[in-house]
């Protein structure tokens, strides 16, 4: 090993396998070892080959993977990083566990590969021999095993589950690092906007990453040129770091397929530079993404951004299409919904703008003070899979001329509910839409009334209240919605009793357990739930009312979750807990109504348990256990608080 000895004893000396041997020791050891360098992509350990020793990773990545030759790519069963072992299923023929012969299918189908350049130390089973019998080696040894097996164990389970329910899923086994670009194109910030053209050029790549170092500054795309140096008549002399777009959104190399689409989906992006460590290692595109998969998301998108009064209707249809195949391929619930809503929220975009024009082409009229568009329901909580009723309302700002807004925004309501229509969203039975003069107005207006409901508290509107506090804006200005916020938080700092009687009407409707074993439930004769009545009503309204008495006003389900987290009310563990039972009991629930309109259009949401698999029954008891505690929690510091 040469001059590099003593930079290999510093790099291992403190790993378990040679700590607590002396230096003479592990200096005579590194001697029957041999330092190994592999590239990105090398092959570490072939398949079907016998394995004579262990890789000790110094630097690097390599990943473990089995090659699917009918499919032709490569499914990764672990990550191995630095300073841990590759080899571990080989300790079987160390042990003399398995018979020696010259069978080769009895070797190892794992494959291992470098993710990245990677430094290894080669100790061959000699040398694990000599430092077998130290309890040091003997424990890690059996630590590592034990863990691998239990994660492999888990991996090979979730994996024969997914494709004997769904069958094959490109999003579940593709990561970033299996689509992306590794090659990234930078510049510095000081570099001219000529330089940067010229790259594009170059490579023929639409877009350039500004780098400060290692760390990314900006990013310049072709769209950032045209708007911003040639729209605006400036000289292509013009720095980089003038025209970029700071701090770009990025994802690491190991996220897996459908987090880089809701990513993308959900910030409005096209290219996500792609960092390992904070180290950037490639470029992903939407392209790139669309090319492994179908078009569909994209097609969706466009349809939404062009859609006029002919083709709006037919927006539904492709959003749903998306929506399928999201479950189809087993996408978490909560990324499912993410996405959908933010289809579903450029949808409600497009109505609003082609009401805009609509107003203006016939009148000539165009808004005389900004307004704000929001939605409530499951809309305001981000969780809307089909086009349901439509629940809405209008914010706009306070005007000298009040018949001139007022007739605008009456005008303004009803070509909104007319596009919406259009789109599919069904009136709401309950008048509780932005034609209706109650559920438009200016700040002073929803002022007034939000006193009401404070002061009066009766039942009708405390409905009322309920489904309003599930508000999310749509569409509009940021500092109007801080202003109509403002107005909120004031009318709630001084009217608890509000507060007061929306808890109360909890109190009296508590959340039920399923008990365990959920087989107590048929002796019972209870064989089935209403998921929306008994679980996710007392759940939306118990999260809600807790996020007004600490000052989180709106906001998804699971950014409510978070603003309480960050403000102690919620433990770290707790809100864990919390999500990934939402996450469960959403899965049902959506299943359950997606295949009833598939069926027969009907929406129930009764679920029965015959049609759940054990290990489904057990997950929604201990989910609905979780939720119950959050009910309490409501209860508790409720009357802490006021």
């Amino acid at each position: 090993m040469g001059g590099e000895k003593q930079d290999v004893i510093t790099a291992v000396r403190f790993h378990p396998f040679f700590q607590g041997a002396e230096p003479m020791v592990i200096s005579l050891l590194l001697e029957m070892c041999e330092e190994r360098h592999f590239t990105a992509g090398d092959v570490i350990l072939h398949a079907r080959e016998r394995r004579t020793g262990l890789f000790l990773v110094i630097d690097g990545i390599a990943e473990v993977y089995v090659m699917d030759e009918q499919h032709g790519r490569n499914e990764v069963l672990e990550i191995i990083a630095k300073e841990e072992m590759i080899g571990f299923s080989s300790l079987a023929d160390f042990l003399g566990a398995i018979e020696q012969t010259d069978d080769v299918k009895a070797e190892e189908l794992v494959e291992v590969r470098a993710v990245e350049d990677i430094r290894a130390l080669y100790i061959p089973f000699e040398v694990v021999t000599k430092r077998w019998t130290d309890p040091i080696v003997h424990d890690y040894f059996l630590t590592q095993v034990a863990i691998r097996l239990r994660d492999v164990y888990s991996s090979l389970a979730e994996q024969v589950r997914l494709a004997r329910d769904m069958g094959e899923s490109d999003s579940l086994v593709l990561r970033v690092q299996d689509i992306m670009s590794p090659i990234t194109v930078t510049c510095s910030p000081e570099e001219s906007v000529q330089n940067v053209a010229r790259k594009m050029i170059d490579n023929r790549i639409s877009s350039v990453l500004i780098m400060e170092g290692e760390q990314i500054a900006g990013i310049v795309t072709e769209r950032d040129i045209v708007e911003r140096i040639v729209v605006q008549n400036r000289t292509y002399q013009e720095l980089a770091k003038n025209i970029m777009t700071e701090n770009p959104i990025t994802i690491s190399r190991f996220s897996y397929y459908y987090d880089a689409l809701s990513t993308m989906v959900l910030k409005g992006v096209k290219r996500l530079p792609v960092e390992d460590n904070g180290i950037v290692c490639g470029m992903l595109t939407l392209s790139d993404l669309m090319r492994k998969k179908n078009e569909s998301m994209l097609k969706t998108i466009r349809s939404i951004e062009e859609a006029d009064v002919q083709s709006l209707p037919q927006v539904k249809g492709a959003i749903y299409k998306v929506f399928e195949t999201l479950l189809k391929e087993q996408v978490p619930m909560v990324n499912v919904l993410a996405v959908v809503t933010t289809l579903f929220d450029r949808l409600i975009k497009r109505a609003v703008n082609l009401a805009l024009q609509d107003i203006q082409d016939n009148t000539g009229l165009t808004p005389p003070v900004t307004f704000n568009l929001y939605t409530m329901g499951s809309g305001g909580r981000g969780e809307q899979f089909m086009l349901t009723d439509q629940d809405h309302f209008l914010v706009f700002e306070n005007s000298d001329d009040e018949e001139e807004v007022h007739s605008y925004f009456k005008l303004l309501g009803e070509k909104i509910v007319h596009y919406l229509e259009l789109a599919g969203y069904a009136r709401c039975k309950g008048l509780m839409m932005s034609s209706e003069a109650t559920w438009r107005g200016t700040l002073d207006e929803w002022r007034i009334r939000l006193k009401e409901w404070g002061i009066q508290s009766s039942n009708e509107q405390l409905l009322l209240a309920i489904n309003f506090f599930s508000y999310r804006m749509v569409y509009g200005d940021e500092n109007l919605h801080h202003k109509f916020e403002d107005i909120i938080d004031e009318t709630l700092q001084r009217y608890h009793l509000f507060l007061f009687r929306l808890a109360q009407i909890e109190q009296e409707r508590p959340m039920t357990l399923l008990g365990q074993p959920i087989r107590s439930l048929f002796r019972l004769e209870k064989k089935c739930i209403d998921m929306k009545k008994d679980i996710l009503f007392p759940y939306h309204h118990g999260l809600q009312i807790l996020s007004m008495v600490h000052g989180v006003l709106s906001g998804t389900p699971f950014e409510r979750i978070d603003a309480l987290e960050q403000q102690g009310v919620f433990s770290h563990n707790f809100a864990h807990d919390l999500r990934e039972a939402v996450n469960q009991v959403l899965t049902l629930y959506v299943q359950l109504r997606w295949k009833q309109a598939k069926k027969n259009g009907g929406s129930s949401s009764i679920l029965y348990f015959t049609t759940l698999t054990t290990r489904e029954k057990e997950e929604l008891i201990i989910s609905v256990k979780t939720l119950k505690e959050l009910q309490n929690k409501l209860f508790y510091q409720f009357s802490m608080q006021i």
